[in-house]
């Protein structure tokens, strides 16, 4: 009864309507047999070519993380790592991890001088920010247990694509000029292909020879193909002689996990998505759960107390998040009283109806127990209603923008993700905790999000998104737009976006997000705004009550939506 209460009192803050209204009209590509939405049109154009050929949802997920690797190198990656979710025809639903880990001659403050103050840049832009990378281990492992058709033929357009080139979109172009000295200053050694006298324009053709070799190799030997031999050979060379820490053995020793998947329900509707080391599915049950009593309909998409609400609820999420996440191999994790009803019912309640709190007000939950914003994310259907949502990262854009020389591929910086010194924030503004500490052989935090919806034991839904911690508000909002306010998926992917992490203390939003009304009921209720560029680009797919799939890709982007 109190709770009831609780959201009518929220409703008697809608005291003005204003004219915003919720994006309508658009609806995403759609196919009857098929559908793979991407980052980049040719990666997607790859995957529906292996689905035309007869493979499954896995299958094109490989395929699309190769080709991505060579037309998206910003984020696409073999050098980085990364989190799959994957639904069988059957039902069945599985999750991978193949994040990045921790060298093993790392150490908690390795990136504190002798005052234990955090060395600026160390743990972004140098070779100490590179950890172990998982992402060939990872479609490795994903095929050898679900795959249809044979590894060759996955990697093969990869190859391919690297080797004849392909055009940069104004996007890339423009990209790759703004960093072109920072190439230049990090890879002096070598010459590499990101690089060219005069500018980059759209429709130049990048090409990439070493990168085809190293994917040559991986299709004759597959993860051998790269944790051994030559490549690993040219890797842990490349590392060290720039003072790095990777070795032979790092590389041989990196194992994925399968892992059971975070679940619960939302509506009439049931979510599958990642558990830690990724902190996504946790941050996503809880922000679901604390949405699903409020009144979303009738507060109004983005309207004043609906966005409260949310950036109230969002601000509690992320506090847990600093608190208890990590990996689940190094920590206790106290994940049953995290999504425990009478915790998040608890945690409503702290809202305050008219204000909004401050920081110093908001507290992890108290138990007794013993990500710049270049990931990509892609999502693919097959005829057969298998569906596979995967995200992956190198970190910041181009990781730490070194490329491993003779082998073509950019190393990640996923080692900014652990908290490199607890209380200080990373790249992102996320604020770590002791529980996301530096050990040897530990795998880092993530925000990485990739979520699988079903209804009525149908699948519905294959959602997620790049953003760095933005992550995490992008996928639960794109969800709330679909089944709170009936968007298809290219509105609800489309759609403005806002985000709240707790700290620092300001609601992000997009231009668009919101309108003046809305803006200046936030800041009487004491909320700072900053509008900011895009938040997320989320690629999505909804699967209609007729079994057609719409792809929604998202236009912040050069995203691509191809079915058949």
């Amino acid at each position: 009864m109190k709770t009831r209460l609780f959201f009518l009192a929220f409703l008697v803050l809608i005291v003005s309507v204003s004219c915003q209204r919720a994006p309508h009209g658009a609806v995403g590509v759609l196919g009857k047999h098929g559908m793979v939405v991407s980052a980049h049109p040719e990666a997607s154009a790859i995957g529906l070519q292996i689905l035309k050929k007869g493979g499954n949802a896995v299958d094109a997920a490989c395929a699309v993380g190769f080709a991505l690797s060579v037309c998206y190198p910003a984020a696409g990656n073999i050098g980085g790592g990364g989190f799959m979710v994957i639904r069988t025809s059957r039902g069945e639903v599985n999750t991978l991890n193949y994040r990045e880990k921790a060298p093993l001659a790392s150490s908690r403050d390795m990136y504190l001088d002798d005052r234990s103050n955090v060395i600026p840049g160390a743990s972004t832009n140098t070779i100490l920010a590179t950890g172990v990378p998982g992402s060939v281990a990872g479609l490795a492992e994903a095929h050898e247990r679900y795959g249809k058709l044979n590894w060759n033929d996955l990697v093969q357009p990869a190859i391919h694509l690297a080797q004849k080139g392909f055009p940069l979109t104004a996007h890339q172009a423009a990209y790759l000029n703004s960093l072109k000295k920072v190439f230049i200053k990090r890879n002096n050694a070598t010459p590499i292909p990101f690089v060219k006298d005069g500018k980059w324009q759209k429709g130049d053709t990048l090409r990439q020879p070493d990168l085809a070799h190293t994917l040559e190799l991986i299709r004759d030997y597959k993860k051998d193909g790269f944790y051994k031999g030559v490549t690993a050979e040219k890797i842990v060379s490349f590392i060290q002689n720039n003072g790095g820490l990777l070795t032979m053995q790092d590389l041989s020793d990196y194992q994925v996990q399968w892992l059971k998947p975070i679940s619960g329900t939302y509506r009439n509707y049931t979510f599958y998505s990642m558990p830690p080391p990724s902190s996504g599915g946790i941050a996503l049950y809880q922000l679901l759960k604390m949405a699903e009593p409020y009144p979303l309909k009738d507060s109004g998409w983005n309207q004043k107390a609906t966005v409260h609400y949310l950036a109230e609820v969002e601000k509690r999420v992320f506090a847990d998040r600093t608190r208890f996440l990590g990996d689940p191999d190094f920590i206790d994790i106290p994940v049953d009283k995290l999504l425990d009803p009478e915790y998040i019912t608890r945690r409503i309640k702290e809202i305050p109806l008219d204000r909004a709190s401050k920081p110093d007000e908001i507290e992890a939950g108290k138990f007794t127990y013993t990500e710049h914003t270049e990931t990509t994310h892609y999502s693919i259907t097959d005829t057969w209603g298998n569906a596979v949502a995967v995200t992956t990262t190198l970190n910041g854009g181009y990781g730490n923008k070194m490329v491993v020389t003779g082998a073509g591929f950019f190393l990640n910086n996923e080692m900014d993700d652990f908290s490199v010194k607890p209380g200080v924030p990373n790249m992102y503004g996320l604020i770590g905790g002791e529980a996301n500490a530096i050990a040897p052989g530990k795998r880092m935090l993530s925000s990485m999000t990739p979520t699988i919806l079903t209804k009525n034991e149908k699948l519905f839904m294959v959602v997620g998104s790049p953003g760095g911690s933005t992550i995490i508000t992008s996928v639960f909002q794109t969800i709330l737009d679909v089944v709170d306010y009936g968007m298809t998926m290219q509105e609800a992917v489309s759609a403005p976006r806002f985000h709240h992490q707790w700290l620092p203390d300001y609601i992000r939003a997009e231009p668009e997000a919101f309108d003046s009304t809305t803006v200046s009921a936030l800041q009487l209720m004491g909320y700072s705004l900053k509008i900011r560029g895009t938040i997320g680009r989320v690629d999505a797919i909804r699967v209609w009550p007729d079994g057609t799939y719409e792809g929604g890709a998202d236009p912040r982007g050069d995203d691509s939506a191809k079915g058949y």
